[in-house]
């Protein structure tokens, strides 16, 4: 399996080599470690741009998601204060109520208390008029009126006696009566002060349950709040790293730019050369070349084909074979490309000249480092490094950089 490579880099990669393969017949060190470091640095980039990207869109999704919550409980936290101040008010005018009734409770005790002094002093006042009476029972009429000085002051005298007899018992009617009502305005204001005790008492309880569940509101809000703000914060800073990488990716490309001028300055002055065919250099073909000039590069399965593949585009075909099988140069060229190169593992890429190019990727070892190699000679062994899943070669054949499907050239 081989990761997509934007063609441009692959073209940097390969005119780099084939600059330096034609100035001096074999591959620069210097400038394919240079061409290698910037295309790992670029493939870097872009994978961190791209997981930048998707964290800042889960950041963002979280932050709306945020949003609407929080506004949400504001106004759930706003209904919640009306009725908690609609409570608070009831509240406080029960309170004022049960304060009214116990004052008016506490002033029918002190009626009572008075009341009840009274009607005792009434009835020791009675009591004392009756024992006079008790005593002077023996005094006649007839003795009440030879005292008497005139018929006049006898029936004063006599009228006298029985009003303060009446009087008393009136007095002492009316105080035990007064007693009785003050008593009976008692026990119902102390009936009433319970009652709206109690009342009072449920209405607390609702109000201290209200303050409780505002007081959960606010404090989901501000953990929802802070919560937003840390992650604000957190996709600010990924954004501006994102600008950062940006601003990287953007200069190594322009750097990798200038180098793929340079190379494609010092490969229109190099002398051209032939395709395909085998050499003085070649250590014996395998199989019979195609009508394209390309043998088979290993003896294999052929597992997966060129085209899309998982979502992306899978830029060559993949030949299973034991680990160690020998791999073969399809055609004869130049090797300019040797070396380990991110998802492609170990990668040898071979110039045959006219534009066409192959590349050898996920070897488990590579034999030929640079200059020219024959047709059929080993370059390298099957293997499974950099992004691969089981020991397999993945061959592309690329014409003036871009991947063509290999299938056409074998």
């Amino acid at each position: 399996m081989l990761i997509r490579i934007r063609p441009s880099i692959f073209v940097l990669a390969v005119l780099a080599s084939v600059s330096v393969a034609a100035t001096s017949g074999r591959a620069d060190p210097g400038l394919v470690d240079t061409q290698h470091h910037l295309y790992s640095h670029i493939s870097a980039l872009q994978g961190q741009i791209a997981e930048g990207k998707n964290r800042a869109g889960v950041l963002s999704t979280d932050i709306q998601s945020a949003d609407a919550e929080v506004t949400a409980l504001e106004g759930e936290i706003l209904e919640a204060n009306a009725a908690l101040a609609r409570l608070e008010g009831k509240l406080a005018t029960q309170r004022a109520h049960l304060e009214r009734l116990r004052e008016r409770l506490a002033y029918q005790t002190h009626l009572l208390e008075v009341a009840k002094r009274a009607y005792a002093a009434a009835q020791k006042r009675l009591n004392e008029r009756l024992v006079a009476l008790y005593k002077s029972r023996d005094i006649t009429a007839l003795e009440v009126l030879l005292q008497a000085e005139s018929l006049g002051s006898l029936v004063d005298q006599l009228s006298y006696r029985n009003r303060i007899g009446a009087q008393d018992k009136q007095i002492l009617l009316a105080v035990g009566d007064t007693k009785t009502r003050v008593r009976a305005a008692k026990k119902q204001t102390a009936s009433l002060e319970a009652e709206v005790a109690e009342e009072t008492r449920v209405l607390a309880g609702q109000v201290a349950e209200q303050r409780a569940a505002t007081s959960a509101l606010v404090a989901e809000q501000q953990r929802l709040a802070a919560a937003r703000a840390s992650k604000r914060s957190l996709l600010n800073s990924i954004e501006q790293d994102l600008a950062a990488d940006q601003n990287e990716l953007e200069a190594t490309q322009a750097e990798s730019a200038a180098l793929a001028g340079q190379i494609a300055s010092a490969q229109d002055s190099a002398p051209s050369q032939g395709s395909g065919g085998s050499d003085s250099g070649s250590s014996g073909g395998s199989g019979s070349p195609s009508s394209s000039g390309l043998i088979w590069p290993v003896s294999g399965t052929l597992t997966s084909g060129f085209g899309p593949r998982w979502g992306s585009m899978h830029e060559g075909i993949d030949i299973a074979a034991p680990f160690g099988t020998p791999v073969r140069a399809a055609a004869a060229g130049r090797v300019i490309i040797a070396g380990f190169s991110g998802g492609y593992g170990n990668l040898v890429v071979i110039d045959h000249g006219s534009g066409m190019a192959t590349a050898y990727a996920h070897l488990s070892a590579i034999y030929a480092g640079g200059g020219s190699v024959g047709q059929g000679q080993s370059i390298g062994a099957v293997g499974s490094t950099g992004h691969s899943t089981g020991n397999h070669l993945h061959f592309e054949v690329r014409i003036n950089g871009s991947p063509v499907n290999p299938l056409g050239y074998l």
